[in-house]
């Protein structure tokens, strides 16, 4: 999950003595590095879509879409999506699997 890259750069951070032993408690040493920085990723992507989502607020509205106001209406059109892309029946699939396809 770390991002590779070829360049690192020291830090300095400071933590609250008791979050520290508790990191003491679940890791080696040699294992913190990691762990924060695996930790830091995984909060940054969270807040990333957490700033899309409230970007993107409100632009999608019911009175644009009345075709999509059920459950049912949304099952029926992401049919209708996979349709275009996919074969219809198992006996399409099974033909080509046998073409090697």
């Amino acid at each position: 999950m770390a991002t590779k890259v070829k360049s690192k750069q020291r830090i300095n951070v400071t933590f609250p003595v008791a979050l520290l032993k508790q990191l003491d408690e679940f890791l080696p040493p040699r294992e913190r590095n990691r762990f924060i920085v695996e930790a830091t990723e995984r909060e940054l992507r969270r807040r990333r879509l957490q700033k899309a989502l409230e970007e993107s607020a409100g632009a999608w509205s019911d009175e644009d879409h009345p075709d999509l106001m059920t459950a049912e209406d949304v099952d029926r059109h992401i049919r209708r999506l996979r349709e275009t892309w996919m074969p219809r029946d198992w006996d399409e699939i099974a033909k080509e699997a046998e073409r090697g396809g």
